[in-house]
């Protein structure tokens, strides 16, 4: 590799993933998307060898481009991606599709973005009943009950077996759903994507994951303004002069987690691989008693169904949250 001093964390096959990578959800609309470009490209000039793109995201095309763009050599360049939940009934496919998206010939690692699965309508990524007015797409997300997840990991793994992806792992399961999955699967995920941050610091699960060989990565890992205006977290910057989203991500490094943290800004995207500060085990201890089991990142839809949470029509404890 041609960083010496990037930081790698070694996967349940062996392979070596950057341990801070560079998300890469850029909006909404195909103009947003395309904004990416710039800031991704920019990255990798800053040092970055890991980019988090999905399926969903609609950024595979311009993560692509960039790592053809940057004159990197492309095995020095991990690049993530994610099975849509409306393509759990197609997943061969819809990994070709996601290199047609991209330009590349294979992805380091392909992540099963949600343990539910939505009806494919017209490849529509997100259905959802009509609303209780009759307004289209207003109302709950179109679940269906098969595939199972455990189906759909069967199929990842001829994928994986094939030789067309070198990692697969999952993403938003909680204990509960990866004893469930455990139980048929023959290829242990090798990474868990959730979001984890200091106010949903996932102990049961980080400690599932070590126990299994799962290396756990955090989404949002910074907690947003939630956790960067935490008291605790502010004296600790204050302490270790730098920002509060860097001492979040140096307590996930400490924990022995990975992240990827979104930055546009080429400042702070520098600041949060290379001046990340070792956190005394102390403050590592302290850190680990502002969780709260909270759940920061919004997610659109109906937030209810009789009183019980909902995170893309299935409900908290169906999630095993």
């Amino acid at each position: 590799m041609s960083n010496p001093e990037q930081q790698y964390t070694t996967l349940n096959n062996g392979l070596k993933m950057p341990t801070i990578g560079l998300g890469c959800w850029s909006g909404n609309t195909p103009e947003e998307h395309e904004s990416g470009y710039a800031w991704i490209l920019g990255a990798l000039k800053n040092g970055y060898r890991h980019l988090d793109t999905a399926h969903d995201y609609g950024t595979e095309g311009v993560v692509g481009r960039a790592v053809r763009d940057s004159g990197i050599p492309r095995e020095e360049i991990w690049v993530t991606t994610k099975l849509p939940l409306h393509h759990h009934a197609k997943v061969s496919e819809s990994y070709q599709d996601s290199l047609n998206n991209a330009g590349l010939d294979y992805y380091d690692l392909w992540l099963m973005h949600w343990p539910q699965a939505f009806a494919n309508i017209d490849d529509k990524p997100n259905p959802r009943h009509p609303g209780p007015n009759g307004e289209p797409d207003g109302g709950e997300y179109i679940v269906v009950d098969k595939p199972t997840f455990n189906e759909t990991w069967a199929d990842m793994e001829k994928v994986y077996e094939s030789g067309k992806v070198k990692t697969i792992g999952v993403s938003n399961f909680s204990v509960k759903n990866l004893k469930t999955l455990l139980e048929t699967a023959k290829v242990v995920p090798a990474v868990c994507q959730v979001e984890t941050h200091p106010h949903q610091a996932q102990p049961e699960l980080l400690a599932f994951c070590k126990e299994h060989g799962i290396v756990l990565t955090a989404y949002s890992p910074s907690g947003y303004a939630q956790v960067a205006g935490d008291p605790t977290i502010a004296r600790l910057a204050e302490k270790y002069q730098v920002s509060p989203p860097q001492i979040s991500f140096a307590w996930h490094v400490a924990r022995g987690t990975t992240a990827v943290p979104k930055s546009r800004d080429a400042q702070r995207q520098h600041a949060n691989l290379w001046e990340l500060p070792k956190l005394s085990d102390d403050d590592v201890a302290l850190i680990n008693t502002l969780h709260k089991n909270v759940h920061y990142c919004g997610y659109p839809g109906p937030k209810e169904r009789n009183g019980e949470k909902l995170v893309f029509g299935w409900t908290y404890s169906q999630m095993g949250w």
